[in-house]
């Protein structure tokens, strides 16, 4: 077994003993399990790299930890109990049991019924909670049957999320709208509205859809992008038109939603254009970063399906979910797959059903969704424009151009390529930009990837395996130089041609709208 199987186990085995020893009414002990499971939930989350997985753990510490809140609240109640309670009676003890020479009136019972004895704790081996006071006043013995009450509903929600505890354990790729977990939401919900003293926390938003079609709203959720990309604007060379295009269409319209309304309202689609490896989906990946909007990442693969008429649905089904989920953006690539012209002798009945329903779909937007600020953007990008049905590129209000990056990108594109490897102190960037003029972005990435790797290329030559091994990482990891460039440049050469960038210039000409 692993040391991720023990930590998961142990984990578990800490949540199990706090729940039981709650159930028990051992509040002390279940204190100690609680703190240590959460301390080794933390420590275990900082060990996991998959943003899917860690998400889901994290939401598991948080209910964990709303368990450990409300049993310290029960403890407080508790304590404020025995605070107001007077007399040496503890409970659990009948008027008619105390000695006939006992003065009632001197514990404090005067008037008050006869009070029911503390059930046995079944013996586990563990301790019964200790006994406390009795109350002088009937208001006591409500506070007191409203806790056991709010401790009776939380013991049966905290026994469905052990199992889906355990189920996260060991399945962490299901989807967040698993029937599992929507069933231990609804508990913990109605464990927490009886509570007034408790912060309630913000509920989760869930899209409800019919029975039928709940299996290809999992499917697109598992789309949304939960945790973000990690791709800042800086991390993005030039382009400053384009980076300022997307945020006044996505950002502005969340901070100023007055202003966007009306003639003014919002675009309803953006397409970026532009030769392979520029920067398209770069920068759809810093939109979803920078813009905090629910971001769905489609493909074409996401929106067909073998069976007649179930593409047409997942379509209509992504533009309900973007809308219930504004303000949200639906980023397409490679968008000419999907929609390429109709009424051509190759194009299938069912393709051409798809695009139908994606125009009238897209047209829909800012008619079913008038409200300020829940906002509904198609961000697409493509590297063949002119492929695109007419209908859909007038849709796609802005169409903007991502050419190929300027000297001065490609000198920023280099900085940020080569931030952490060792640079030579003779290395000029700039003249190594001049270079690679024509180059697209990615090209120039590859050209300092292999640069970056000539001085372990020159290092291990001639050597054996078994010798290989044996080198000093000292030894390998060498400064660039100018002249590892300059072969790292005859070996790679440019990626898009002349008469391609004539044909994006041609149809920007035409049909550009930056």
């Amino acid at each position: 077994m692993s040391s991720t199987d023990n930590s998961v186990k142990e984990i578990l085995d800490n949540v199990d003993l706090a729940r039981e020893m709650t159930v028990l009414s051992n509040y002390e002990n279940a204190t100690i399990y609680y703190q240590g499971s959460l301390q080794l939930m933390a420590k275990f989350i900082s060990q996991i790299y998959d943003p899917i997985r860690k998400n889901k753990w994290q939401q598991m510490q948080m209910r964990v930890h709303k368990e450990y809140q409300e049993l310290k609240d029960l403890k407080d109640i508790l304590d404020t109990l025995k605070t107001e309670c007077s007399g040496d009676v503890p409970i659990g003890v009948r008027k008619r049991d105390l000695p006939l020479e006992t003065n009632i009136s001197d514990l404090g019972m005067v008037n008050d019924p006869d009070v029911w004895p503390a059930p046995t704790p079944v013996d586990h081996g563990i301790l019964a909670r200790p006994k406390g006071k009795p109350s002088n006043s009937r208001r006591s013995d409500v506070k007191k049957g409203q806790t056991s009450a709010r401790a009776s509903s939380s013991t049966n929600s905290r026994k469905s999320d052990v199992k889906h505890l355990n189920k996260a354990g060991k399945k962490d790729d299901r989807p967040s709208s698993s029937k599992s977990e929507r069933t231990t939401d609804a508990s913990v919900n109605d464990d927490t509205s009886g509570k007034s003293e408790s912060k309630e926390e913000p509920e989760e938003k869930k899209f409800e859809c019919s029975s039928m079609e709940r299996e290809s709203a999992d499917v697109l959720e598992r789309d949304i992008v939960q945790k973000n990309p990690n791709i800042r604007w800086s991390d993005i060379a030039d382009l400053q038109d384009a980076k300022t295009l997307l945020e006044e269409a996505v950002v502005l319209p969340m901070l100023m939603p007055e202003f966007f309304t009306g003639i003014r309202r919002p675009w309803k689609g953006v397409l970026m254009v532009g030769p392979p490896g520029t920067g398209k989906t770069m920068l759809a990946k810093a939109v979803a970063t920078e813009c905090g909007t629910t971001f769905f990442n489609v493909s074409s693969s996401t929106l067909t399906s073998k069976y007649r008429g179930e593409s047409e649905k997942m379509v209509r089904l992504l533009f309900e979910m973007a809308r219930f989920y504004a303000p949200s953006t639906i980023f397409i690539d490679e968008i000419d797959s999907l929609c390429s012209k109709r009424g051509s002798e190759s194009e299938h009945e069912a393709s051409r059903r798809v695009k139908s329903e994606l125009l009238v779909q897209m047209d829909g937007i800012t008619a079913n969704n008038e409200e300020p600020g829940k906002i509904v953007m198609v961000l697409a990008a493509t590297n063949f424009p002119w492929d695109i049905d007419e209908a859909l590129r007038r849709r796609l209000e802005k169409r903007i151009y991502i050419p190929l990056p300027t000297l001065e990108g490609r000198e920023a594109l280099l900085k940020i390529n080569l931030r952490e490897v060792k640079l030579d102190p003779n290395l000029n960037l700039r003249s190594v930009a001049r270079k690679l003029d024509g180059y697209s972005g990615a090209d120039v990435t590859n050209v300092c990837r292999d640069a970056s790797m000539m001085s372990m290329r020159k290092k291990i030559s001639g050597l054996r395996p078994d010798q290989i091994k044996q080198l000093p990482k000292e030894e390998l990891d060498l400064p660039v130089t100018m002249q590892d460039f300059e072969d790292s440049i005859v070996k790679n050469n440019k990626s898009v041609s002349k008469e391609d960038l004539d044909k994006y210039v041609k149809w920007m000409k035409e049909f550009g709208s930056s």
